[in-house]
Order: C-alpha cells, then structure tokens, then sequence
C-alpha cells in the first residue's frame, strides 16, 4: 500500500478539489503529530513527503524550552550519574529537538577524581567519562555547555509551577534543552586563559556575538577554575568588554567545565577559562536583581526579587536562573533551605528556576529601586558585576511561545 500522500502532490496544482483534500488532511496529520515526541516525529518523517513536510512544521512551532532535572533521591548508583540515567530515560519524550543544551551537574559525583602517580607530589586528576556518557545521548547536531559546581537549583521535570529545590550537597544536575526558534539565537562561547598572551583580540569576541552584535540581549558567563593564580582577573577582562553594552550579563565562577562539543577539541582540564551561553534576538527579553549580604530572611528575599517582577517580563516561554554563593543557602538563612528558590516560585509561580551555589556571583540589580525602571548596563561599571556572598537572580525570556 502507497503511504499516505505519497503520489498526490503531483497533480495538486492542476486540481484545486485534490490540493483542498491534501491541505486538510496536512492540518489532521500536524496535529496528531504535535502529540509524539521528537524522536517518534524524526521517524515518522520519512514516511512521505507530507509527513516530513508536517514534521518539519512542528518541530519549528515548538519554541517552549524543555529540561531534564534529577536529583537525590534519583542517586546512589555506583557507575553511572543521575543525570545521566534521567537523561537516557527522558529523552525519549522530549517534545523539542533540542539544538543546544546547558547542563550543570554536582561536581562531587560527576567528576571521578584519582591521583596521578609518577610524580614528587600526587595531583588530583579530572575524568570526563560521565560528560562523554551524557554527551552521547543528544544530537549530533547539538551544541553542549556543561559546567560542575559544588550545588544546584533544580526544578523537577513535569511542570515549570513545580517547586524549585536548592540542592546545595548530593548527587544531582539538570539539562536545559533549547529548541531552535527562529528569530532566536543561542551561542556557546569560550575563551582559555594563555599565560603567554593575556590579550583578548576583539576578533574573538565579535565571531561568538559578544561584539557588534546588536541583537544581544542575555550573557550568561561562568569562568571555571578560578581557584587558580590569575583566573579571576582574566574572568574579569573578559566580561569587562561587554559589560558596558546595553545586555542581561549573569553567572558565576564554577569549579571546572565538563563539555563544549562546539569547540571541537578536546577539553584541558587543567585549564583556566571562561565559557557561556549568548541569547541574541528582537523576541529575547532579560533582567537580573542582586540579593545582597542585607537578604537575610525570607521576607526580604522576596522583598529583592519584587523589583525582578517589575520588570513585566512575560512568565510564559521563560527561565530563571539562580547563581548564589555556596555562604548562603540554608546555612545563611539559620538552618532554614530552600528559602530564595521558594521566594521566587512564589512570585513566579509558572517559570522553571535552575542554577548553581558557586564561588563568586556575577550580575547586577537592573532595576532601580524608585522607579522600577530597568538601568542600562552602560550606567554599571565592570567592577560591580562582581560579588561574593550574594545571589543574582535572572530572567530570560525566548520570545511567546505557540
């Protein structure tokens, strides 16, 4: 038997009765479709040509963001990390072919750690086996960041409204999947601390879009091996140069970098450098506050992140990302967790919050307390993107979602 639609585009242009019959019959087929997860759409693609045609429509209609999440209580395998058991399960029924994906995981359990013998003095040695494992399970096609850091800010799978969990100690990590959306661009960057040329040509920065580019809207940036001689001021040249432009920068310092597939070589672990993720787009909306040293207390924390709320970026189709300091979290707020994740559920009540407890906080309080307005980046000097004991809250916003 023929597949359907395998012979009728022929002659739908001389009969108008055929081509009406095709374009409902396209419509019924896109909206069975919309119900299978990308994987199952890939296979079914090559059916005929009104199911790839259909396939390709659906594909490009979903610009929603999904995300893989676990956590403890997923843990406790001996050979393979959580996130990457979530992953290999999950994926199966991700709705979105996901072209790039930012990952971040526990750095205690994803990394292997093994002494390197045949020196005077043993050093700790980085495995990257499970990043390789989890690398495996997306596309080919896909660009992958993944960072480690010592906790993380997770919202389990399901819904954006679940309640976000500050996992500051365990095995745990999340993968934010991110469709291609037209209009939208999404660029991993990376820049590797030379201890013989500290220069930052303005070439490197305008081919990942961090110069002359003015469809900029959100930097994401974390330098990672930072506890190392000279790391922070390089982190700090680096995001220097377009601190000044009228763009969301937020992030933090991170204890290694487990994977860039976009850069093509293998990873160095014993180097310095600083990596992320540039959001470019007309559609692409942003802002970020400060939770200071003064946020002690649940009252107040929700108090910081009303002027995030001012902003009036829509909830739907966005993310939150918290990047705090590894001083605060229950330990700051008198034994009490999951205190700032909880304040911004409450004010966000459907947007999914993820993120990291680090070494040092990148990010600026955007709105100005009087009039709620959002302050130019132009208007904050590099020096104070850079804090410690702090959390930076941010918001990215990819445009309304279908």
């Amino acid at each position: 038997m023929e597949p359907v639609g395998g012979g009728g585009d022929r002659g739908c242009s001389a009969d108008p009765g055929s081509a009406f019959v095709l374009s409902n019959l396209a419509e019924v087929v896109e909206r069975v479709l919309t119900f299978l997860p990308a994987k199952a759409l890939l296979r079914v693609a090559g059916v005929s040509r009104l199911w790839r045609e259909s396939v390709r429509r659906v594909l490009r209609a979903q610009r929603g963001v999904a995300w893989i999440s676990a956590g403890p209580a997923d843990g406790g395998h001996p050979q393979e990390h959580c996130l990457v058991r979530a992953a290999a399960r999950e994926l199966q029924n991700v709705h979105i072919l996901p072209q790039t994906v930012l990952y971040m995981a526990d750095s205690d359990t994803f990394i292997s750690l093994e002494e390197c013998r045949g020196h005077k003095r043993a050093r700790k040695r980085t495995t990257m086996d499970t990043a390789v494992a989890l690398e495996k399970l997306f596309p080919k096609q896909c660009q992958v960041l993944g960072i480690v850091a010592p906790g993380i800010v997770v919202t389990p799978m399901g819904s954006g409204s679940n309640r976000p969990q500050e996992i500051e100690i365990g095995e745990s990590g999340f993968a934010l999947l991110f469709p291609q959306v037209e209009g939208i661009k999404i660029q991993p960057f990376h820049f590797i601390k030379d201890p013989k040329n500290l220069t930052l040509e303005r070439r490197q920065l305008t081919e990942v879009g961090l110069l002359g580019n003015p469809e900029l809207r959100v930097v994401l940036v974390f330098g990672y091996n930072c506890c190392k001689v000279g790391a922070s001021s390089y982190l700090q040249r680096v995001v220097s140069t377009f601190s000044g432009l009228d763009v969301v920068v937020a992030g933090g310092q991170v204890d290694n970098l487990a994977s860039l597939t976009s850069g093509r070589h293998p990873l160095d672990i014993d180097a310095t450098g600083v990596v992320g993720l540039s959001f470019s787009g007309q559609r692409v909306q942003g802002a970020t506050v400060l939770l200071s040293e003064d946020v002690g207390d649940g009252q107040s924390a929700e108090a910081a992140l009303q002027r995030l709320k001012a902003a009036g970026i829509p909830e739907r189709n966005s993310v939150g990302f918290m990047f705090a300091c590894v001083g605060r979290g229950s330990q700051y707020y008198r034994a009490k967790g999951n205190v700032e994740a909880d304040a911004f559920r409450k004010l966000f009540p459907t947007v999914p919050l993820f993120g990291f407890f680090g070494n040092g906080e990148i990010g600026c309080d955007r709105v100005v307390t009087g009039n709620l307005i959002l302050q130019k980046c132009g208007e904050v000097k590099g020096a104070d993107l850079f804090h410690s004991y702090t959390t930076v809250m941010a918001l990215v916003h990819l445009g309304a979602a279908k």
